[in-house]
């Protein structure tokens, strides 16, 4: 099962705690740690993801950033998530090294289907629950919408939205390959 931490900092009240939180997660063996710092400026986006690779990492977890592909591949970062609507992740691959992750946030079936067909290496899906960390104007999946979700697609699909140490497990069951989240990750 992939695990993706996918950090807020707002939550924890600074950077520092924040960079402690990504440090936790490391040092538990996360498969994944997306940086969705929304609000930093580029620079500021590119300094702390710099400081998110210079901290010990000995699982090799690959470090995404959140939208900024520019800041991803400036930073040294193993990949990027794409929200959904942005460029196709074919857009960036000219550019981008070897083995660089893209993935895109999705919601419909739709959505699913066009990422992998523009070359999305996953998809994150949801809210497969109501999410626990921020609020969603779309309406839970559940279950039954990540299992056609998991079908509709090749790539892998992780579970988004609402996921617990409880409900993390139904999701693969479910056919995800992996969960995607904030609170189940952040609180540990």
């Amino acid at each position: 099962m992939l695990r993706c931490y996918i950090t807020d900092r707002k939550l924890l009240g600074s950077q520092e705690g924040l960079l402690d939180a990504i440090a936790r997660n490391l040092a538990a063996g996360v498969d994944w740690i997306q940086i969705r710092e929304k609000d930093l400026s580029a620079r500021e986006l590119f300094e702390l993801v710099r400081r998110v690779l210079e901290l010990p990492n000995p699982a090799k977890a690959k470090i995404l950033v959140n939208t900024r592909v520019d800041v991803a591949l400036a930073a040294g970062a193993q990949g990027a998530h794409l929200p959904s609507g942005s460029p196709s992740p074919e857009a960036w691959r000219p550019i981008a090294p070897a083995g660089f992750l893209v993935g895109v946030s999705c919601h419909t079936l739709d959505q699913l289907r066009s990422a992998e067909l523009e070359g999305a290496d996953y998809c994150v899906f949801g809210p497969v629950f109501a999410p626990r960390s921020k609020s969603s104007e779309l309406p839970p999946r559940g279950l039954e919408g990540l299992a056609a979700a998991a079908r509709a697609v090749r790539i892998p699909v992780l579970a988004l939205g609402g996921i617990t140490a409880e409900n993390a497990q139904t999701c693969i069951e479910a056919g995800a390959a992996g969960v995607a989240a904030i609170s189940l990750f952040q609180n540990c």
